[in-house]
Protein backbone atom coordinates (compact mmCIF):
# COMPACT_ATOMS: atom_id res chain seq x y z
CA UNK A 1 0.00 0.00 0.00
CA UNK A 2 2.69 2.03 0.83
CA UNK A 3 4.87 1.39 -2.25
CA UNK A 4 1.73 2.60 -4.08
CA UNK A 5 1.18 5.33 -2.49
CA UNK A 6 4.91 6.52 -2.95
CA UNK A 7 4.20 5.49 -7.04
CA UNK A 8 1.39 8.03 -7.20
CA UNK A 9 3.47 11.22 -5.40
CA UNK A 10 6.33 10.49 -7.54
CA UNK A 11 4.18 10.27 -10.59
CA UNK A 12 2.44 13.74 -9.42
CA UNK A 13 5.77 14.95 -8.86
CA UNK A 14 6.84 14.43 -12.30
CA UNK A 15 3.70 15.95 -13.56
CA UNK A 16 3.82 19.23 -11.82
CA UNK A 17 7.07 18.88 -13.31
CA UNK A 18 5.93 19.07 -16.73
CA UNK A 19 3.13 20.80 -16.46
CA UNK A 20 5.63 23.90 -15.00
CA UNK A 21 7.98 23.36 -18.28
CA UNK A 22 5.67 24.19 -20.94
CA UNK A 23 5.64 27.86 -21.11
CA UNK A 24 2.43 29.45 -20.99
CA UNK A 25 0.89 30.26 -24.52
CA UNK A 26 0.53 34.12 -25.21
CA UNK A 27 -2.02 35.31 -27.54
CA UNK A 28 -1.98 37.37 -30.53
CA UNK A 29 -3.98 39.84 -28.74
CA UNK A 30 -2.29 39.79 -25.56
CA UNK A 31 1.48 40.30 -27.74
CA UNK A 32 -0.51 43.34 -29.39
CA UNK A 33 -1.89 45.02 -25.85
CA UNK A 34 1.65 44.64 -24.74
CA UNK A 35 3.26 45.96 -27.48
CA UNK A 36 0.70 49.06 -27.61
CA UNK A 37 1.58 49.43 -23.87
CA UNK A 38 5.35 49.75 -24.57
CA UNK A 39 4.83 51.86 -27.36
CA UNK A 40 2.72 54.28 -25.10
CA UNK A 41 5.10 54.24 -22.38
CA UNK A 42 7.40 55.43 -24.73
CA UNK A 43 5.24 58.50 -26.48
CA UNK A 44 5.31 59.48 -22.46
CA UNK A 45 8.73 59.28 -21.69
CA UNK A 46 9.41 61.41 -25.02
CA UNK A 47 6.71 63.36 -23.75
CA UNK A 48 7.53 64.40 -20.78
CA UNK A 49 11.78 65.11 -22.00
CA UNK A 50 10.15 67.39 -24.50
CA UNK A 51 8.50 69.44 -21.25
CA UNK A 52 11.75 69.20 -19.79
CA UNK A 53 13.92 70.50 -22.79
CA UNK A 54 11.15 73.19 -22.71
CA UNK A 55 10.87 74.00 -19.80
CA UNK A 56 14.66 74.62 -19.45
CA UNK A 57 14.76 76.20 -22.71
CA UNK A 58 12.00 78.97 -20.98
CA UNK A 59 14.06 78.98 -18.06
CA UNK A 60 17.19 80.04 -19.97
CA UNK A 61 14.88 82.81 -22.20
CA UNK A 62 13.79 84.24 -19.08
CA UNK A 63 17.13 84.36 -17.55
CA UNK A 64 18.38 86.30 -20.38
CA UNK A 65 15.26 88.35 -20.69
CA UNK A 66 16.25 89.57 -16.58
CA UNK A 67 19.97 90.38 -18.03
CA UNK A 68 18.73 92.49 -20.81
CA UNK A 69 16.47 94.16 -18.46
CA UNK A 70 19.07 94.70 -15.46
CA UNK A 71 21.84 95.80 -18.06
CA UNK A 72 23.19 99.62 -17.71
CA UNK A 73 23.50 101.35 -21.00
CA UNK A 74 27.32 101.45 -20.02
CA UNK A 75 27.82 97.97 -19.27
CA UNK A 76 30.25 96.03 -21.18
CA UNK A 77 28.21 92.74 -22.20
CA UNK A 78 28.73 89.31 -23.74
CA UNK A 79 26.29 89.31 -26.09
CA UNK A 80 26.19 85.49 -26.93
CA UNK A 81 24.77 85.65 -22.80
CA UNK A 82 21.58 87.53 -23.51
CA UNK A 83 21.24 86.03 -27.20
CA UNK A 84 21.90 82.74 -29.27
CA UNK A 85 20.42 84.25 -32.34
CA UNK A 86 23.22 85.77 -33.76
CA UNK A 87 25.67 84.06 -35.92
CA UNK A 88 29.26 84.94 -34.90
CA UNK A 89 31.94 85.15 -36.98
CA UNK A 90 35.12 87.15 -34.81
CA UNK A 91 37.31 87.30 -38.15
CA UNK A 92 39.97 88.89 -35.13
CA UNK A 93 40.49 86.09 -33.27
CA UNK A 94 41.09 83.98 -37.00
CA UNK A 95 43.85 84.55 -39.10
CA UNK A 96 41.49 85.75 -42.14
CA UNK A 97 41.54 89.21 -41.68
CA UNK A 98 43.67 91.67 -43.27
CA UNK A 99 46.17 91.91 -40.25
CA UNK A 100 46.70 87.76 -41.68
CA UNK A 101 46.70 86.96 -37.65
CA UNK A 102 44.87 86.57 -35.18
CA UNK A 103 44.46 89.38 -32.74
CA UNK A 104 42.29 88.39 -29.98
CA UNK A 105 42.58 85.69 -27.61
CA UNK A 106 38.87 84.40 -27.79
CA UNK A 107 35.88 84.87 -30.30
CA UNK A 108 34.03 86.90 -28.41
CA UNK A 109 31.76 89.84 -28.66
CA UNK A 110 31.12 92.46 -26.36
CA UNK A 111 29.07 95.16 -26.15
CA UNK A 112 27.92 98.15 -24.34
CA UNK A 113 24.06 97.22 -23.06
CA UNK A 114 22.74 100.08 -25.42
CA UNK A 115 25.07 98.47 -28.40
CA UNK A 116 23.21 95.20 -27.14
CA UNK A 117 19.49 96.17 -26.82
CA UNK A 118 19.72 97.59 -30.39
CA UNK A 119 21.05 94.43 -31.84
CA UNK A 120 18.54 92.07 -30.29
CA UNK A 121 15.62 94.42 -31.31
CA UNK A 122 17.31 95.12 -34.81
CA UNK A 123 18.18 91.26 -35.09
CA UNK A 124 14.39 90.05 -33.94
CA UNK A 125 13.21 92.30 -37.26
CA UNK A 126 15.76 90.56 -39.72
CA UNK A 127 14.44 87.31 -38.74
CA UNK A 128 10.89 88.22 -39.21
CA UNK A 129 11.83 88.65 -43.02
CA UNK A 130 14.08 85.78 -42.76
CA UNK A 131 17.42 87.03 -41.94
CA UNK A 132 20.05 87.06 -38.73
CA UNK A 133 22.61 89.50 -37.88
CA UNK A 134 26.44 87.82 -38.50
CA UNK A 135 29.05 90.03 -35.88
CA UNK A 136 32.73 90.00 -37.13
CA UNK A 137 33.70 92.31 -34.79
CA UNK A 138 32.65 94.25 -31.70
CA UNK A 139 34.63 95.67 -28.81
CA UNK A 140 38.55 96.32 -30.03
CA UNK A 141 41.24 96.81 -28.28
CA UNK A 142 43.20 100.08 -28.55
CA UNK A 143 46.41 97.94 -28.93
CA UNK A 144 44.74 95.82 -32.09
CA UNK A 145 43.57 99.36 -33.62
CA UNK A 146 47.45 100.76 -33.82
CA UNK A 147 48.11 97.52 -35.11
CA UNK A 148 45.40 97.95 -38.01
CA UNK A 149 46.45 101.72 -38.26
CA UNK A 150 50.06 100.45 -38.81
CA UNK A 151 49.00 98.46 -41.81
CA UNK A 152 46.11 100.39 -43.79
CA UNK A 153 46.49 104.55 -42.19
CA UNK A 154 44.10 105.42 -43.93
CA UNK A 155 41.10 107.11 -42.39
CA UNK A 156 38.60 106.00 -44.86
CA UNK A 157 38.59 102.12 -44.07
CA UNK A 158 40.93 102.80 -40.23
CA UNK A 159 40.20 105.00 -37.52
CA UNK A 160 43.15 106.80 -36.40
CA UNK A 161 44.62 105.48 -33.11
CA UNK A 162 45.15 108.88 -31.38
CA UNK A 163 41.74 109.68 -31.82
CA UNK A 164 40.52 105.96 -31.01
CA UNK A 165 37.95 103.87 -32.74
CA UNK A 166 34.12 103.78 -31.73
CA UNK A 167 34.98 99.94 -31.66
CA UNK A 168 37.50 100.58 -28.65
CA UNK A 169 34.64 102.29 -26.74
CA UNK A 170 32.52 98.78 -27.62
CA UNK A 171 29.85 100.72 -29.15
CA UNK A 172 29.86 99.69 -32.66
CA UNK A 173 29.88 96.41 -34.53
CA UNK A 174 31.29 94.98 -37.95
CA UNK A 175 28.05 93.17 -39.70
CA UNK A 176 26.36 91.42 -42.09
CA UNK A 177 23.34 88.82 -42.65
CA UNK A 178 22.79 85.21 -43.40
CA UNK A 179 19.37 83.62 -43.48
CA UNK A 180 18.07 81.52 -40.85
CA UNK A 181 19.90 78.87 -41.28
CA UNK A 182 23.70 80.98 -40.53
CA UNK A 183 24.16 80.80 -44.97
CA UNK A 184 25.91 84.07 -45.43
CA UNK A 185 23.89 86.43 -48.00
CA UNK A 186 25.59 87.78 -50.40
CA UNK A 187 27.32 91.72 -50.16
CA UNK A 188 29.33 91.84 -53.29
CA UNK A 189 32.88 91.50 -51.08
CA UNK A 190 34.32 89.80 -48.54
CA UNK A 191 34.96 90.95 -45.00
CA UNK A 192 38.20 93.78 -44.91
CA UNK A 193 37.88 94.70 -48.00
CA UNK A 194 39.63 97.88 -48.92
CA UNK A 195 37.96 99.34 -51.87
CA UNK A 196 35.40 101.11 -53.57
CA UNK A 197 33.08 97.93 -54.20
CA UNK A 198 33.29 98.11 -50.60
CA UNK A 199 31.30 101.26 -50.11
CA UNK A 200 27.56 101.95 -50.19
CA UNK A 201 27.21 104.54 -52.50
CA UNK A 202 29.26 102.09 -55.06
CA UNK A 203 26.02 100.82 -57.40
CA UNK A 204 28.00 98.64 -60.08
CA UNK A 205 26.67 95.36 -58.65
CA UNK A 206 23.95 92.89 -58.89
CA UNK A 207 20.57 94.21 -58.27
CA UNK A 208 20.34 90.94 -55.15
CA UNK A 209 23.78 92.91 -53.59
CA UNK A 210 22.31 96.38 -54.00
CA UNK A 211 18.99 94.99 -52.51
CA UNK A 212 20.99 92.98 -49.26
CA UNK A 213 22.73 96.55 -48.69
CA UNK A 214 19.89 98.16 -48.56
CA UNK A 215 18.03 95.68 -46.46
CA UNK A 216 20.85 95.63 -43.85
CA UNK A 217 21.08 99.88 -43.80
CA UNK A 218 17.48 99.91 -43.87
CA UNK A 219 16.54 97.85 -40.51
Amino acid sequence: MVKKLLMIIVLILLFSCKESAVPPVVSTSTMALLERSKSIQLRAEKIEQNMLERQSSYDALQQRQDLLTSINDKDFIDIEKLSNYFVLDMKYATSDNFLKKAVYSCAKCYVRGIVAKALIKANADFMKKGYRIKLFDCYRPHSVQKKMWKIVPNPGYVADPKGGSIHNRGAAVDISLTDLKGNSIDMGTAFDHFGKEAHHAYTKLPKEVIANRRLLRST
